[in-house]
């Protein structure tokens, strides 16, 4: 006999939705963390103001192509830097998932994920419904929710 919840799903979908959802948010990190990549086009060209590579005898007098270039490094460089934080939090949730623990962490990262649209906020609001799921909750072990007062 199987064990059935509120919405009518088995205890046996509910982890193969996790498992299913584990390996999405694998994806989702790798191509996070791909899209990340991205500046560092901007920052490669940082790099080449700030080392006198575009100077030109003009361009020097009427604006500082150091300061551009700074510019150029320290956002490239910022952007690189939270993308891969990004995918390496959305990596670790797979993962936890796919453990079945830090069930409040998996939570907060499918919200964050809602902002990397439109793959991250698919997958953020699946991740939410499923874990929202009572049965979902007992297998990560959480107690069980109180009655209901009505």
């Amino acid at each position: 006999m199987t064990r059935t919840g509120q919405c009518g799903v088995t205890m046996k979908q509910d982890t193969e939705h996790l498992d299913l959802l584990s390996t999405f948010h694998y994806v989702v990190a790798a191509v996070a963390a791909l899209c990340a990549c991205f500046p560092f086009l901007h920052l490669f060209t940082g790099i080449a103001m700030l080392s006198g590579t575009f100077d030109t005898p003009a361009a020097s007098q009427d604006f500082p192509n150091h300061l551009f270039g700074l510019f150029f490094v320290v956002f490239a460089a910022a952007v690189i830097l939270l993308g891969w934080a990004f995918a390496i939090c959305v990596f670790l949730a797979g993962r936890y998932l796919r453990e079945r623990t830090h069930y409040t962490y998996c939570l907060v990262i499918a919200g964050v994920a809602c902002m990397f649209m439109p793959v991250g906020t698919v997958l953020g609001v699946l991740t939410i419904v499923v874990l929202q799921r009572p049965t979902v909750k007992q297998i990560f072990g959480l107690p069980e929710a109180t009655a209901d007062p009505t």
